[in-house]
């Protein structure tokens, strides 16, 4: 039976935006006390399985205020299912046919909500490295700054900072560096759960 466990970390801003006056450098570093990690194994049908920020029974309405306080209106699923979504219509645009096999994703994230660590991406990627994997399909480093922004703004209509976007294409030039000083494979190290989500 197959089963990955993903994880992706918590990114923040230390300094520039490409909207300001650094002419659109960046610098941010992940937060690696914080992760989003998503478990997806083979299943009878495709199910999501509702985590913490998901509770929808209370013990009292002030339990349930204290709760959308909390963790706001939105918990993850909304983020897992988008993925998913733009996962299959990624495929479908470019003739990759899926295999039948159906699985159950689990998420849990210790990351801050709503405080610029970059949650909402951590989970879209951790979700999207599960699907290649599941799947077999690599979508390219570089399209992949592309697809999580996807999901995120067209989906959702969640706000990205620019800066978002600047640092997921230095990370995807700096990989592929890597890959051809080192010697290390453009996927990474094999280590690909513990990189950082950004």
């Amino acid at each position: 039976m197959f089963l990955t466990r993903k994880r992706a970390y918590a990114r923040a801003g230390l300094l520039g935006n490409p909207s300001d006056g650094y002419h659109g450098k960046t610098i941010s570093f992940s937060v690696r006390n914080f992760f989003a990690e998503v478990v997806l194994y083979e299943w009878d049908s495709v199910d999501i399985v509702l985590a913490e920020g998901d509770r929808a029974r209370f013990n009292s309405v002030q339990d349930l205020a204290r709760d959308v306080r909390l963790h706001g209106y939105y918990g993850g699923i909304r983020l897992i299912k988008a993925t998913i979504k733009r996962f299959v219509e990624f495929c479908d645009a470019r003739g990759i046919m899926l295999h039948e096999r159906n699985f159950s994703v689990r998420y849990q994230t210790t990351i801050p909500r709503q405080v610029g660590l970059a949650g909402s991406s951590a989970l879209i990627v951790a979700t999207m490295r599960g699907l290649m994997e599941f799947y077999q399909i690599e979508i390219p480093l570089e399209a992949q700054p592309t697809f999580v922004l996807s999901v995120e703004q067209e989906e959702l209509g969640i706000t990205a900072g620019g800066s978002k976007s600047q640092l997921f294409k230095a990370r995807a030039k700096l990989r592929r560096l890597l890959a051809h000083l080192v010697d290390v494979p453009e996927n990474g190290t094999g280590q690909e759960n513990a990189a950082p989500a950004y």
